[in-house]
């Protein structure tokens, strides 16, 4: 490759931006509007053994798997993670992260801490972790309240679980608190902008700096 075509298309491994919040501290909204803003992101799509809702689509929403397929992926080492939830499995496809990476294509990932320790331990040198704080816990409830869609058992035990959820904050690389929508949005891009830049996901540097000495430029 010539050194003109270097500098227009570096080659760069993409990353795995692990997004972990209780639930009500806003990880879906923050996901959308940073898949709606980044262009080299890509939304991984989990495994599960449940069956599919209305207006949901293979591929897209899930990889709808039966028991038995789910459990012979797990055999082969086909997912990078997986847990079971209410009876259901559900599990992230090993193949498409590692083919997104090497194309240089970041990957977003909606998993709990949990899932967020496995990827991390299958993928060291990849994964960039942020957790999401809401400002306090009767703010956190009076978001899951305003939902309006939740029992009063429900909302107890999604409490119960963001306790659980939040003694895992330490296990990240960048925590945030998510008072503000906006702010919270630009600063996981300006991580993902800085992350971007490490020199282990740009292989091309030693080259092009070799030739920068060398006086080829």
């Amino acid at each position: 490759m010539s050194s003109e075509a270097t500098i227009r298309s570096p080659s760069r491994r993409g990353l795995c931006l692990v997004l972990v919040a209780p639930s009500g501290a806003g990880k879906t909204s923050v996901s959308r509007a940073l898949l709606a803003q980044e262009d080299s992101m890509a939304l991984s799509v989990s495994a599960t053994t449940r069956a599919p809702r209305v207006g949901e689509v293979e591929g897209v929403h899930y990889h709808f798997r039966s028991p038995e397929e789910f459990e012979a992926m797990e055999r082969a080492g086909e997912m990078l993670e997986s847990a079971a939830v209410y009876g259901r499995r559900y599990g992230t496809p090993r193949a498409p992260v590692l083919a997104s990476l090497a194309a240089g294509r970041d990957v977003l990932f909606d998993v709990d801490w949990q899932g967020h320790r496995l990827i991390r331990a299958a993928l060291p040198g990849d994964v960039v972790g942020v957790f999401l704080l809401p400002p306090s816990l009767p703010e956190l409830e009076r978001r899951l309240r305003s939902r309006g869609q939740d029992s009063e058992a429900e909302i107890a035990r999604r409490m119960a679980a963001a306790r659980e959820d939040l003694s895992h904050w330490g296990d990240f690389d960048h925590v945030l608190v998510n008072e503000d929508f906006e702010a919270t949005v630009r600063t996981i891009s300006g991580i993902l902008a800085a992350e971007r830049t490490r020199r282990a996901r740009n292989p091309w540097l030693p080259e092009f700096v070799a030739e920068l000495m060398a006086g080829g430029r």
